[in-house]
């Protein structure tokens, strides 16, 4: 069986990527958690992972890090994870890219936080140009193959690499000027593991402090719905 190493449910986004797609394609796996909340955390990090990260994948003597690495391996192995059709699976695979190399300002001003309600002192054109084009983005793949998913009916690895970015959304009550693109936000939202991931986050009560400050410098903390931190 798989062993996935993951994060903080409430901050890893790239813990979320393959830890839903698993979940979403019913591929059986282990799930062990690595918290990033004190200054030991790095050391168990290269104790696993070649690149001292996760998420991490291990199937026997394999390891897999790199959340695109590990679609891949196991798109080589197990249905679903990209679509049949040629053509939608060359857009699923572009927009996964995209999302994995772009959407700077997105991710810098709007980390994932998923306990967290944060009020942005700005939007700036650069934040803005984000959000249209995932707006774009978004609409493209659902008009061009008919939705509910990003490439078509089934859920695929598009779908979970956009998954933080709906936590984000919710978080920073950001708006995208599409309808259907906002609606596929929320129907990532509803996804059963995404529910269950997301109560989850609130109920870790660790702790990145840095991680937590950093989202002070773009914008105000007016709800934390987090249980309450542990004592010392």
């Amino acid at each position: 069986m798989y062993v996935l190493h993951i994060a903080n449910r409430n901050y890893s986004s790239w813990s979320l990527r393959p830890w839903l797609l698993l979940r979403m394609l019913g591929i059986p796996f282990e799930e062990r958690m690595v918290p990033f909340h004190d200054t030991a955390a790095w050391e168990r990090f290269r104790a696993l992972s070649p690149n001292a990260k996760v998420p991490l994948l291990v199937d026997g003597d394999t390891v897999v890090w790199e959340s695109l690495a590990i679609v891949e391996y196991l798109a080589e192995r197990h249905p679903g994870v990209w679509p049949d059709d040629p053509l939608a699976r060359a857009w699923a695979r572009s927009a996964a890219a995209e999302m994995h190399a772009g959407f700077g300002e997105l991710r810098t001003r709007c980390s994932m936080s998923c306990g967290q309600r944060v009020r942005l002192r700005e939007v700036p054109a650069s934040l803005q140009r984000d959000l249209d084009r995932l707006s774009a983005l978004w609409r493209d793949g659902l008009d061009r193959f008919g939705g509910p998913f990003l490439a078509g009916a089934a859920f695929s690895a598009a779908d979970a690499f956009f998954a933080p970015v709906a936590f984000r959304l919710q978080g920073y009550g950001l708006s995208l000027a599409d309808p259907q693109a906002e609606a596929y936000a929320q129907r990532l939202l509803q996804l059963e593991p995404m529910r269950q991931w997301y109560e989850q986050a609130l109920a870790e009560d660790f702790r990145d402090l840095p991680h937590d400050e950093e989202i002070t410098t773009w914008g105000t903390v007016v709800e934390d719905l987090r249980v309450p931190p542990a004592a010392g």
